[in-house]
């Protein structure tokens, strides 16, 4: 079955745009409660492992989609860490 150019770059699009509209959401809702105790860290590693390989992959095919996507949501990624590490710090100093 051969698929249509244009289509291919609609699929990568959204699929994009649908992979990093969960992190975006998790940030916003993290900014907005200042608590991100339920996101697992072990699910943020293992998604960060993937995303690194997906993006080596994107760059030897040199393809775009898969580079900006992978590389968007490794920066998003880190921003939810690094809101994680901060909250969850203030949770527990606020406990003591």
């Amino acid at each position: 079955m051969e698929v249509d150019g244009t289509l291919l770059t609609i699929l990568g699009i959204a699929a994009g745009i649908l992979i990093l509209t969960g992190w975006v959401e998790q940030i916003y809702k993290g900014y907005k409660t200042k608590r991100l105790k339920d996101v697992s860290k072990f699910l943020m590693i293992f998604i960060a492992a993937g995303s690194i390989l997906w993006l080596i992959y994107g760059i030897i095919i040199s393809d775009v989609f898969i580079i900006g996507t992978n590389m968007a949501g490794l920066i998003l990624m880190i921003i939810v860490l690094g809101m994680k590490k901060r909250y969850d710090t203030k949770s527990k100093m606020l406990e003591q």
